[in-house]
């Protein structure tokens, strides 16, 4: 990396604000370095983008009418904001109440404190190197590939034998299993080597499951960077069928995707209902999956450059290779029937629902809080991810995927030696007083569900305040 260094910081680093968040600097001088401006600077209790939303919203102003250094780009000189089709509920206090009460149950975010959380997380990192947590063990994918062709087996005897629901739902286990091996590979957590790893990848994500690797590390870079930021996140943004945040209680625009979601109609409806929607829409959020790995693949954004050019004509190979097998070869010419072929589709891709579930499991009761820049990244991280508690012998049934707090603090090492890079994580959380959540499976899904609730309880409660006042003309305010 020494080649790509243009410089070096005497003294601690202090954080910008990026400008895809509304960032701006002066241009340089002769007279010294770019300077940061106002709009920049660090804020201990929320970021700009935060005070921007609230300050529009005690004005019942609509989010399309806020400068856009909070929705991710800047505005036009001169533009006028246009008014939203369905008025939008007022969760600027709610957003205010949650970012207060997280503040108060994390520690400090003045300089000293988190420059100290740091410095301790990089004497974890050096502890991490030596002590070998990044060697891969391959003797435990050597399991995992017997554990697969034994799915794979007892789903191909089943097919030939006419038992089309059993061979369904063993394709759909084989599905689950196998992607916890794409998600290492996508990390570069099994051999360390781009190509390898990437190719390993793209054969398990996309020839055998039809999903496209560039689209998944295209989303979930991102994800591990800004986890849980309610307009960068893009794991996190599933309107208008979910709010796991009062900030999706009203518009909003995702960088990631360079789209405003408009709070409509549709939502009004679909957010006071999400607590019972949860598992069927998980039940089927494979074919979910299918159209984004498309759309992405389909995109500009999915060329790569450089040495990595390569892999977007694999893509798209592997993916068409995938149709024909899976959907000419197995469901049109296996299967003798209609009925018998929908039902195949729908229970082979409804067997994977505890796949979304787990990977939901970890955020979405979370906090979605924007502390701002002063946040040290451990903290941020271990603020909005949280552990699923299970028995070793259990782990194969959650690739890893339970120690995901971990996996976010390191996320290049290896999944069979989360379980005993665990220990020092929790070491770190007791010298640091950082929250390290971890509940047992059906614990972490009625905290889900709670969250879901609440949030849609919040909203109904906004919309008969807003009814109240749209009715008698008071403000609420005295």
């Amino acid at each position: 990396m020494n080649r790509y260094r243009i410089g070096r910081v005497l003294g601690p680093w202090v954080n910008f604000t990026p400008p895809i968040r509304g960032g701006r600097f002066s241009q340089s001088t002769s007279e010294g370095p770019p300077s940061k401006s106002k709009s920049s600077s660090i804020h201990t209790n929320a970021s700009s983008e935060s005070s921007h939303v609230q300050e529009a919203m005690s004005e019942s102003k609509p989010l399309s009418s806020l400068p856009l250094t909070s929705l991710g780009q800047l505005p036009a000189d001169g533009a006028d904001a246009s008014p939203m089709p369905t008025k939008e509920p007022d969760n600027a206090s709610v957003v205010k109440q949650a970012l207060e009460d997280d503040i108060d149950n994390y520690p400090s975010l003045d300089a000293e404190t988190q420059q100290n959380i740091v410095q301790k997380y990089r004497d974890l990192h050096e502890v991490v190197k030596v002590g070998g947590y990044y060697d891969c063990r391959y003797r435990e994918y050597a399991k995992e590939l017997a554990r697969y062709l034994c799915i794979f087996s007892s789903f191909f005897i089943a097919l030939r034998s006419g038992w089309y629901t059993t061979s369904a739902a063993l394709l759909g286990l084989f599905w689950h299993q196998i992607m916890f091996t794409a998600h290492d590979a996508g990390h570069q957590g099994i051999t360390h080597n781009f190509v390898i790893d990437t190719l390993i990848g793209i054969f398990i994500a996309d020839f055998c499951c039809g999903l496209s690797m560039g689209w998944w590390k295209s989303s979930h870079n991102v994800h591990h960077l800004v986890t849980n930021h309610h307009e960068h996140d893009p794991d996190i943004q599933n309107a208008p069928l979910f709010a796991m945040s009062p900030s999706y209680l009203s518009t909003f625009h995702s960088s990631y995707y360079n789209f405003t979601f408009a709070w409509d109609r549709v939502a009004e409806l679909a957010i006071p209902f999400q607590r019972y929607t949860y598992y069927p829409i998980m039940g089927i959020a494979r074919f979910n999956l299918y159209f984004l790995s498309w759309c992405h693949l389909l995109s500009p954004r999915s060329k790569t450059l450089g040495a990595a050019a390569w892999t977007h004509p694999t893509e798209i190979c592997f993916m068409l290779m995938y149709w024909f097998l899976f959907g000419y070869c197995l469901v049109w010419r296996s299967i003798p029937t209609w009925p018998l072929r929908i039902m195949f589709v729908l229970v082979s891709h409804i067997i994977t629902m505890p796949l979304h579930v787990q990977i939901t499991l970890s955020h979405w009761a979370m906090s979605t809080s924007d502390f701002g820049e002063a946040e040290s990244f451990p903290q941020h991280q271990l603020r909005t991810t949280m552990d699923v508690e299970c028995p070793a012998w259990l782990d194969f049934m959650h690739g890893g995927l339970q120690f995901q707090a971990v996996h976010h603090l390191f996320p290049g090492v290896p999944r069979h030696n989360l379980r005993r890079l665990q220990q020092l994580v929790i070491r770190f959380c007791e010298e640091t007083n950082i929250k390290y959540k971890r509940l047992g499976f059906v614990a972490g899904n009625k905290d889900v569900l709670g969250k879901l609730g609440e949030v849609a309880n919040q909203l109904e409660l906004m919309l008969k305040c807003q009814k109240h006042m749209a009715e008698t003309g008071e403000s609420g305010l005295h």
